[in-house]
This record gives C-alpha cells, structure tokens and sequence, in this order.
C-alpha cells in the first residue's frame, strides 16, 4: 500500500512518511505511534525516553567534528486530524491512509493526509537514521495530541532535553521562516432544554448541508470559506420566520480546529407546510451559493423526507438556539496592525449538536494579542449567556511572541539565501505552534519554525507538495551542517 511514495525524492522523507500513514494515528489515539516510536528509536542503537504522558524523545550524538555546535532539538508532533468526506468508509483508529500522488501533489482518498505533521515527523526521522548528515548533538522531540490540546507540550517537563535551538517543523509554506504564532481558547456552551411530543399531522425532514471546503481554522479562516453551521441557522431561520418548524436534532462540524464542512438537522413541521419549506428553501440556496460561488462551488443544501422522530425540542428554546447560533461570531475579527497580511483574532464557530435534551456548540478562539482573544471569547460568551447557557472556556494555551533578534533566524535566512538565491520571508503563523508552551520549561530555547507546502490541512483535501518537500530536506540539511558553535 502507498507504493507510489517510494518513487519520488526525497527517499529520506518519503520512505519514512510511507510507514506513517500505515499507522493510524487521529489525536487522542497515538498508542500505537508511541510504541512505533519507541521501537524505531531502539533499533537504531540510540537513547529513547517516553515521557509519562506519551511523548517521544529520541536522542543522537554529534557527528565527529561536530562536538562544539549547539545543540538542536527537532521537534514535530506524531498524531493527525481525522476528516473525512461523508461517503467515505473510514475508520481513523484503525485503517490506515490511503495516499495519491496528484501531479505536483501528494494527497489522499476521501481523508485526511496526515502530512499535519507527519512530513516534520518523517524529516526527524531521516534526519536520525542518516549515516551522511553532519550535525551537532541532535534531540527528537516528538508530541502527542496536539490537534486536540497540546497535552503533549503542556506537560513536557525541564530536564528531559539538554538542546539550545529548537527547530518546529510543523509550519505549512515552504521558503518562509516562522517567528511566532497565534494563542488560542475554547469556548463551549451547552443548554438544556425541554423534550415535547411531536405536534400532531407532522412530518419529519433531515437537512444536510455538504460539499464545502473546511480547512484549518486557524491558516484558513482568512479564505472566507462557509461555514455550514451557519448555513444551516440562516435556513433554519428563515424557515422559522414563515413556518411553525421544530427541531429535533442537529449534528454539524465535528472538530474544534477545522471549519464545519457539512452540517445535518432534523426538523418536523406540518404536512401541508412541506411546499412552503421546499420553496424557502430553494430560494435559501440560490442567494447562498451566489455569495459563496468564487470559494464554494460545490455547496449543496439538501433535504429527505425521514421517519418522526421521538420528541422535539420546546417552542421557546428553538427560538433562543436559532438566534444564538446566528449571533455568534465566526471568521476573522480583526487583521494585524503589524503584519496586515495575516489575521490578528478569528473564531471558530466549530461544532453544533443538539440532541437528548441538551444543546452543545464549541468554538475555538485565536489571536496574536491577549487582549483581544479575551474580548472576542466575552462577546461568545454573552451571546450564549443571553440564551440562558452554561459558558465554559477551557484549553488555553499562549502564543509565541517573534524574537527577530533570534541567532537561529539570522543564521536561518543566511544558509537559505546562499543555497536558494532568495531571501526567505519571515513570518508568525494564525495558528497554534507547541513553541508557546515550551517556553515554561525551557525558557532559554532559540526556536524557528519552518516546513513544506501543505494546502487544506484539517481537511480531506489536505495535499503537499512534492517539491517543496525536497527544498525543506535541502534546507533542514544545511542547517543543520552550519548550527553555529557553543
């Protein structure tokens, strides 16, 4: 399986990230990676920890004559996002993925690829296994679950790593140099509510919103692309202004770093009123697909006649959930002062459901400045504490402030301009890097992040790009053979 892998360069990457995506690995399920892992680093003759909470640090001497260069710690985390479209068969725990080569790209059947961050992981490990490479004491530091909360980074402990700069290469644009990335929160609400018998000459419909784009929360929220979540409330809500509807259930979004790609609800209202939905909805989706046409052309809203359901939710809470859901705020808040190019605060209106009695919505909440994060998750909160919720946040975790006086990055944009022949632009990403979190424990690493051209991660149309994965091996190299003296 993944055969096509083995014929494209670099071999010291590709061959590695082949065996990766053999390994299941969605956030929160990393067992079988850690043990991978472990053994891996075992073969190869060399020290290897696994930390109390799953972490893997395997650990390489310097090459000889390399012995005075500072110590660099390369650092990648080992789970992946689990999506896939809707009509795929996939199990993320256990079946492995299944890649492609597209032209210039590598991507994957109906799933996600896991390039986030398998590329930095399989990199590490070629970097390890080399018999060639001159380097300076080299360290792997490879954490879990850093899709679904940096559990990974939040517990690394002092002591464990003795390097001086640490090396992410978890960052997505090839020929550009990271310095500082976004913060983040979660923000959850929940809502209790009344389950009342269904009215009477009822019938039921499920609506399902699809064919959107999603992406990653945080690269991808600039793109404007639909959220289906708030598709579907804009729908349930013009429906609600001309028809007595009630609302089942709704499932939509199922990641709080990914925008909601398709969003399902169950509606019942009177059989004689079917026409009238049909239409609404109908008109509903040609003004939506018009706004949405230059980024979403695939956008479906769709409907099916579907069994009654066994109770619905009261008249009072449908009202307060709809306009709650409308209010919230989703996409980009405010661009960077600083660097005008990039978002400074986005939300994520993530995960909608509501069934069994209890209303559940998720968003995660990212910016560059403290402040503004705190605003934007108080204007979240009281949208839902308006609608009578229960508001919890939870999951924070800092951003990493740019040091352009950094060592590391002036030695960086050097050895790049010398062996490209192009100054590499230097940037902070609107997404959340472990670097944040390392500093607790390690407060005195020099840190740059950097990595190959990955597009749509979070997505099942993640996809990397083959040439620039040979550039970033190029570069990793050449860093590497020139890490400055202690």
């Amino acid at each position: 399986m993944n055969q096509e892998l083995l014929t494209i360069k670099p071999q010291e990457v590709w061959k590695n990230f082949r065996e990766l995506t053999l390994i299941p690995r969605p956030s929160k399920h990393e067992e079988r990676i850690i043990k991978y892992m472990k053994e891996w680093g075992e073969g190869l003759g060399l020290e290897t920890i696994v930390d109390e909470v799953g972490n893997v640090i395997i650990k390489k001497p310097a090459t000889q004559g390399m012995e005075n260069r500072k110590g660099v710690v390369l650092q990648s985390h080992l789970d992946m996002v689990p999506q896939k479209n809707s009509d795929k068969i996939h199990d993320f725990v256990n079946d492995p993925i299944t890649t492609m080569i597209d032209g210039d790209w590598v991507t994957a059947d109906g799933t996600t690829l896991g390039s986030d961050n398998g590329m930095g992981v399989a990199a590490i490990m070629g970097v390890l296994e080399s018999k060639t490479i001159k380097h300076g004491a080299v360290e792997a530091l490879l954490t879990i679950d850093e899709e679904t909360g940096m559990t990974g980074a939040f517990a690394l402990k002092a002591g464990l790593l003795d390097g001086d700069i640490l090396l992410n290469l978890d960052s997505e644009d090839e020929g550009e140099l990271y310095i500082g990335c976004a913060g983040g929160i979660d923000t959850t609400a929940t809502l209790k509510y009344k389950q009342k018998p269904v009215p009477k000459n009822s019938i039921a419909l499920k609506i399902a919103v699809t064919g959107l784009k999603g992406g990653h929360s945080g690269v991808d929220i600039p793109l404007q692309r639909g959220n289906a979540n708030k598709i579907m409330f804009r729908l349930l809500q013009q429906a609600a202004k001309n028809l007595k509807i009630r609302i089942a259930q709704v499932d939509g979004g199922s990641l709080r770093n990914a925008i909601p790609r398709e969003a399902f609800t169950v509606i019942t209202l009177a059989e004689k009123d079917s026409g009238k939905f049909d239409q609404i909805l109908k008109e509903y989706e040609s003004i939506i697909t018009s706004e949405l046409k230059d980024v979403e052309a695939n956008l479906k809203i769709s409907y099916k006649k579907t069994e009654l359901p066994t109770s619905v939710m009261d008249k009072k809470t449908t009202s307060k959930f709809i306009n709650a859901v409308i209010a919230t705020p989703h996409g980009v808040e405010r661009l960077s002062y600083s660097m005008p190019e990039i978002a400074e605060t986005s939300t994520n209106l993530a995960i909608v459901t509501a069934k069994g009695g209890e209303i559940a919505v998720f968003n995660l909440t990212r910016s560059f400045v403290d402040a503004a994060k705190d605003s934007l998750t108080a204007k979240i909160e009281s949208v839902w504490k308006l609608a009578g919720a229960k508001v919890v946040h939870s999951g924070e975790y800092p951003g990493w402030k740019p040091n352009f006086d950094s060592p590391i990055l002036s030695a960086a944009k050097d050895i790049f301009a010398k062996k490209f022949g192009n100054v590499p632009e230097i940037k902070s990403i609107h997404a959340g890097l472990e670097c944040g979190l390392f500093a607790d424990a390690y407060p005195t690493w020099d840190m740059l992040s950097f990595g190959p051209t990955i597009r749509f991660p979070h997505s099942p149309d993640e996809k990397v790009n083959i040439e620039t994965v040979d550039r970033f091996w190029i570069f990793l190299v050449e860093l590497l053979e020139n890490i400055p003296s202690k």
